[in-house]
């Protein structure tokens, strides 16, 4: 039982420290790889995917956390 409460906190882990680098990337970045100028409405939108990318990890960790809380009990 232990091992899954670990591994559930590891991949949080995982996932969250993932999003901010992403976040960071995304926000402090001047020109994106294909050479456009990233005003604060492009630096949104590119925010707005990477929170859209992200949703499916959510929804696996959710479903993940319910399973854990009823075998635990």
């Amino acid at each position: 039982m232990k091992k899954r409460w670990v591994s559930w906190w590891i991949t949080n882990c995982f996932w969250a420290m993932l999003f901010v680098l992403g976040t960071i990337m995304v926000w402090t970045r001047k020109v994106d790889g294909a050479g456009a100028i990233q005003t604060p409405e492009v630096k949104l939108i590119s925010f707005v995917v990477l929170v859209l990318a992200f949703v499916i990890p959510l929804v696996i960790q959710s479903v993940w956390l319910v399973v854990n809380v009823r075998t635990s009990k």
